[in-house]
């Protein structure tokens, strides 16, 4: 297993959306393990391909024993909505309300290209939805208000030019 480097805001391949996942060997395998590593030395609880630069249908999610490789999802059903501080290994140490929904109905395919139709709620279902967002290009920062946009890009941006 090896870590992998997690883009950070701005970086233009965060916001490419993924391509289906269509092989589910060996290959897939070692992704999916490191990320596993990579995602656990974060402290994170979800993590997508696209993160680690890899435009794939893929995340990983781990949420009190709730251990999920999740490929090609397709979240199907949401309801509920609940607004709570979140935060994204693409942004860190940024935390920001965002509303969610609070139970959704999700079919995906796991490592093994197993077929698996799920619903999650609470914190899962937002990590769920978080994730998935990733595989759409679709950002944190993109549930915030212009004004809450404008100031953390400001800041990621003067934090990339520091490294």
């Amino acid at each position: 297993m090896a870590v992998l480097n997690v883009l950070e805001y701005p970086n233009p391949a965060l916001r490419e959306a993924a391509s289906e996942v269509i092989e589910f060997g060996n290959e897939l395998k070692k992704l999916v393990a490191d990320m596993w590593e990579t995602m656990y030395l974060s402290k994170g609880v979800g993590l997508a391909a696209p993160q680690v630069g890899r435009a794939l249908r893929l995340f990983v999610a781990d949420w009190e024993g709730n251990r999920r490789v999740i490929i090609n999802p397709m979240i199907i059903e949401a309801e509920g909505a609940e607004r709570v501080d979140e935060g994204c290994l693409s942004f860190p140490g940024i935390y920001e309300e965002v509303t969610r929904p609070t139970k959704i109905r999700i079919v995906y395919r796991d490592e093994n290209g197993e077929r698996h139709d799920e619903t999650a709620e609470g914190y899962l279902a937002r990590i769920f939805s978080h994730e998935t967002d990733h595989l759409n290009g679709r950002l944190l920062i993109d549930n915030l208000s212009a004004l809450k946009r404008a100031f953390i890009r400001k800041k990621m941006s003067k934090k990339s030019r520091e490294r």
